[in-house]
């Protein structure tokens, strides 16, 4: 069963969730409408996808919607935007990927009770995986928003004041597994392998090891213990591991994200 989706904004994290719910075939493009600023936009989604676009507020379309999604940038005039919707009186409900703007500032500038979500989306949309992070506001149906929420990915509902946490955490999540891609390519080509060979062992050794990791339900030290046999190589490697900055590299990294997505949303306040 299809939703019908109103989109405001159709930027390019929107068009993510709205193609990966189209895969999903959790909406239609008949049922779909998308509203952008930008001609361009307008017409290439339009002509991609079949989406109803327009450049200006359909009253109408928002009141009738099972879902509003709110795409637009944070530095854009979204109190205006989120006050027009609020006059309408929808139903709908309403989920938000508006960096740095709160479920309360949300609400205080639609003038009305809004069934607020706020989410951080997981940027995996296209390949079903990943979590993305989803507070509900106090008229919020989380029946009504899960189905929607999980066609890009899993979904993890969460109190607001961690949304920061997942955003340097989960959402960056990929960029620490690129890095550790690279160097552990750069390291098999450092030790004599092609690059293609270092690409594709590198690659399947990933997706096998999170596989293994989910199917046997075993903590990592324990899959360790399991390659690490008494004075072997796999535990030659875990000593020089041990030895490095690389776990506190990683740790150092999500904090300093963390820390700067609170200290942006504090810009925005």
């Amino acid at each position: 069963m299809t939703v019908t989706v109103y989109a405001v904004g159709g930027g390019q994290m929107a068009e993510a969730i709205l193609r990966a719910a189209l895969k999903k075939e959790v909406i239609d493009p008949s049922s779909t409408t998308v509203t952008d600023i930008a001609e361009q936009r307008v017409e290439y989604l339009r002509e991609k996808y079949g989406f109803d676009t327009q450049a200006e507020l359909d009253k109408k379309k928002l009141t009738t919607a099972d879902i509003i999604l709110l795409g637009i940038r944070p530095q854009d005039n979204w109190k205006e935007t989120i006050a027009q919707i609020g006059a309408t009186q929808t139903k709908a409900q309403v989920i938000s990927i508006i960096a740095g703007v709160t479920l309360a500032q949300l609400q205080k500038a639609s003038e009305s009770k809004l069934a607020l979500t706020r989410i951080i989306p997981n940027t995996l949309t296209d390949t079903g995986y990943g979590y993305s992070g989803a507070a509900l506001g106090g008229e919020a149906d989380r029946e009504l928003v899960t189905p929607f929420l999980e066609s890009f990915g899993k979904v993890d509902f969460i109190p607001e004041e961690q949304i920061d946490i997942y955003t340097g955490y989960a959402v960056c999540g990929p960029n620490y597994v690129y890095n550790f891609y690279i160097a552990l390519t750069n390291a098999g080509v450092l030790s004599g392998l092609s690059r293609k060979q270092a690409n594709a062992v590198a690659l399947e050794n990933l997706k096998g090891a999170a596989e293994f990791l989910e199917l046997t339900g075993k903590h990592a030290y324990e899959l360790l213990d399991i390659n690490n046999s008494a004075g072997g190589v796999g535990i030659a490697a875990q000593h020089a591991i041990d030895a490095s900055d690389f776990a506190a590299g990683i740790q150092n990294a999500v904090l300093a994200a963390v820390k700067r997505t609170t200290e942006l949303g504090k810009k925005d306040e």
